[in-house]
Parts: structure tokens; sequence; C-alpha cells
């Protein structure tokens, strides 16, 4: 996709040079359509900047807060926290989070390649200990009209900040709770739009909590819906990768001097999380709004080298008639 889009820049470029005949005004490349193309040039330079001062770093990696660290296997690299802040709040239009501790990445992850692959966003909320009593009762349809409202009210927030509205559509995988190693996951499907339906392009939030002595490590999987299964199928991949550090592990829970979060289980698919709605949802929306830039302005070529070419063909023709006129007087 990159390659595309430099190609289309070049070309554009050149059909820039031909755009000033007064008498082809019908098919000329308006002046949003220059501005969009080169809104993506100034883009793509962006992301080759950031590209190039990335660290990506592979195999045991501590987390800065010092509460937990990560294995990565073979496959996948981590970004850290300050880095990783800096992609989903100026690159990705994210809300700006301080507790983002870093992200997992694929391998063939790059800022810049417009095909890239979804991501694992890591952050930490020392809470304390959540027990996790009532994790068979909660009724977790019931939950989902209160994140519904929730999404609703980060909207507001997100409106008075400048960030577009993220509608939360439903989920995309129901709540399950791993009571044996003390993991909670579900997935959320949003949308750009309002009342819209279940759609394959629309984004798609794979949310993991695994429950420590002190607080909760959240792993929080940004895609769209069509990359439901591969998020799936690497679940059991990423929860191996990270580790509660000594004295931080859920089992080590000291009743006597250790607090007790105020959160149970279905409080972390609702509660806690109505606050934060939203967040991290827009991590593909710029790779969309690149590609449909591009094929507006490829229209926008197209149409312009079409209307030249029929008003050469034209031309020709009144040529050629006239040279046949001229033949008949004579």
């Amino acid at each position: 996709m990159k390659k595309i889009i430099l190609c289309m820049a070049s070309l554009f470029l050149s059909v820039l040079l031909f755009a000033g005949d007064k008498d082809s005004t019908k098919n000329k490349i308006s002046d949003e359509q220059k501005q969009e193309m080169a809104h993506l040039t100034a883009l793509m330079a962006t992301l080759d900047s950031a590209e190039k001062t990335t660290h990506y770093q592979t195999g045991s990696v501590a987390l800065s807060n010092g509460v937990a660290h990560l294995n990565l296997p073979t496959g996948f690299k981590f970004i850290d926290g300050k880095q990783s802040q800096y992609i989903l709040e100026h690159l990705w239009r994210n809300l700006p989070d301080e507790s983002v501790l870093g992200m997992i990445v694929k391998d063939s992850f790059h800022l810049n390649n417009m095909d890239a692959d979804w991501a694992f966003i890591i952050t930490y909320d020392p809470m304390g200990y959540v027990k996790d009593d009532d994790a068979d009762k909660t009724k977790y349809d019931e939950l989902l009209a209160d994140l519904k409202k929730g999404s609703e009210q980060a909207n507001i927030e997100r409106k008075k900040l400048g960030y577009d509205p993220m509608y939360l559509v439903g989920w995309a995988s129901n709540p399950y709770y791993d009571k044996q190693n003390k993991v909670l996951h579900w997935a959320k499907e949003y949308s750009g739009e309002t009342g819209a339906a279940k759609n394959d392009n629309n984004t798609l939030n794979y949310e993991i909590r695994v429950l420590g002595r002190k607080g909760v490590l959240s792993l929080n999987a940004v895609a769209t819906m069509d990359q439901l299964a591969e998020v799936k199928q690497n679940i059991p991949n990423v929860l191996k990768m990270a580790q509660f550090d000594k004295g931080y592990k859920y089992e080590e829970f000291d009743s006597g001097i250790d607090e007790v979060a105020a959160w149970t289980i279905g409080g972390l698919v609702a509660g806690k999380l109505l606050a934060k709605a939203g967040l991290f949802v827009l991590i593909l929306k710029f790779w969309k709004l690149i590609a449909l830039g591009v094929v507006g302005a490829f229209a926008a070529i197209r149409r312009f080298i079409t209307g030249r070419k029929k008003e050469n063909e034209l031309a020709i023709e009144e040529t050629a008639k006239d040279d046949n006129d001229a033949g008949s007087a004579v």
C-alpha cells in the first residue's frame, strides 16, 4: 500500500502539470482533491519518520512499573510506554492515557505499513486485589446496556477534545472468566456511526484482564472485526507472554496487609471501564482514511486523464472532419 501511495503521489504531480488548461475545466482536479493528496503525502512522511525512531524490543522485557514482565516468543515484538503513548495519541488519534505501558505487536508490524496488523496495548491499574466471587453470577447482557451508556458519555468528552465519536455496537465475543488462571476476557465491536449494524470493517476491541495481588494488568487488542478469528487464535500466546513479578501474583494476596479492590469481575467489564469506554478504538481508522483518500485521488486522476483523452479524440475528429469538408469543397 505504501508503494501505491508513493506512485499515486508521483502520478498526481505529473497530472497537475497539465491541469492548467483552461479548456478542460470539467475534468480539472479540485483544490480539495489536491489537498487530500498533499495530506496523504505528509502523513506518509510522518509515519516514515516515526518508524525510523521507533525501537522494537524482543525476548524478555520488563514493564516500566516493575509489576510484570513479558516473554516475547518468535513472531512478536514490543514498543515501550513512551513511544506507544505517542503512537496512540498523535498518530492514531486516541485519547491521551499515561497508564499505557507499551504495545505487543506482530513481527510484521511497522508504523508506515498500510497493511498494519492488530496490536495489544498494555496498561496496569493498581486498584487492589479483585475478588472473583461474583464471576458465575454476573449477567453480562445487562452489563452491555451499561457499557453503551458509558460509550455515549465518553463520546461527549471525545467531541469536546476534538475526537470523532465511537459507538458500541455489541459483544464481539461474550465475556469469559478463567477462574483457574485468574484471567477475564471479552470483545466489543465499535462503529463510527450511531445505530450501525455489525460489519467486518467496524473496530474490534478484544480486552484481557489478568488479576494480580495489587491490581489488574490489561491487554487490549485493537483491530477490525474481520480480524476477530486471528486475534482469538493468538490469545493463548499473548497470555503466556505476560507474567506478574514476584510479590504481585494473585495467589500471594495477604488479607492482613493488602487492599481489596472495590470492583468485582462484573465491575471490570462495566463499571470500572465506563470512564474509558471507547478508548483505543481508532487505531485502524487512520489506515482506512488513507485508503479512502487514495481511492478518491485515483478516481480524480482517472477522470482527469479520461477527460483529456476524450478531448483529444474529439479534437482529432474535428480536424478530420474539417479536412474532409475542405476536400469536398475542392
